[in-house]
């Protein structure tokens, strides 16, 4: 994975310079989105690996993909990828686009796992909390995990807050070396 995202990072660098410059970097995140679930899926796959089809011809296969005809600049970018066997990698530099709009925009989405479906106004709380943690504004994606027995675990990219009565009790096995 860490290859993917150092071949992704300059693709991902140039078409969010690219986006910033058309002021339209919510439009390209979306884009990039959908394709790449495009290219993650099997049957795309298989078809981008088929050694006798031409670098433009998967190009214009992946672009016939999107319901209403691409932006010429997103058809370059799909062809420059395809031209450099790298339509692959679009998921990476999905990933990293929205990273680098993230920054932009000074957002984070936070993955919250709870043991109990959480209050509208405990969300709040939590997003407010957060927001002034990191200093940035928060969005919330919830999900109930009733294996944590009770608190919150919060996750973002690398980083990771085990808040849970799970993660608690592990921590104090390991620390009584059980």
């Amino acid at each position: 994975m860490a290859e993917l995202i150092t071949l992704a990072r300059p693709y991902a660098k140039a078409v969010f310079d690219a986006a910033q410059d058309q002021n339209a970097v919510d439009l390209w995140d979306q884009a990039l989105a959908f394709a790449a679930k495009v290219a993650a899926d099997p049957e795309v796959k298989k078809i981008l690996a088929i050694p006798g089809l031409s670098e433009q011809r998967k190009a214009e296969l992946f672009a016939d993909c999107f319901e209403e005809p691409l932006p010429e600049a997103l058809r370059n970018f799909l062809l420059i990828l395809a031209e450099n066997k790298r339509l692959a990698l679009l998921p990476a530099v999905s990933d990293l686009f929205s990273f680098h709009r993230a920054e932009l925009q000074r957002t984070v989405n936070l993955e919250v796992s709870t043991a109990f479906e959480l209050t509208t106004e405990q969300q709040q709380k939590l997003i407010d909390a957060l927001s002034k943690k990191l200093e940035r504004k928060v969005e919330l994606e919830t999900s109930v995990d009733q294996s944590l027995i009770g608190g919150v675990m919060v996750r973002t990219g690398d980083l990771v807050i085990d808040a849970s009565v799970r993660g608690k009790l592990a921590r104090m096995a390991k620390a009584m070396g059980s």
